[in-house]
């Protein structure tokens, strides 16, 4: 019998993936992390989130804040750096 049911919390869900054209934001996510020789997920892994949100966050999708604070510490920056990586 089943008790508990654990969740994943690397979904995917902390990315907008119906943000519109116009929602999309530069960032160099991608750059920086090809610039450290780490693939997606390498990058997925060290911040805790999935592939996918990788993939969405380098394609322009909208994500939570908490989401970019783990890619940039993945990244191995300081939050300080954020505009580094994200436009906003």
């Amino acid at each position: 019998m089943i008790t508990s049911v654990d969740f994943d919390d690397r979904a995917g869900d902390d990315v907008d993936p119906m943000s519109d054209e116009e929602d999309r934001k530069t960032n160099r996510v991608q750059q920086l992390r090809e610039d450290r020789l780490l693939s997606k997920a390498e990058l997925a892994r060290r911040a805790g989130v999935s592939v996918l949100t990788i993939d969405r966050v380098e394609r322009g999708a909208q994500c939570r804040l908490d989401t970019k604070r783990k890619i940039i510490l993945a990244l191995g920056l300081k939050v300080t750096d954020r505009t580094q990586v994200f436009e906003d």
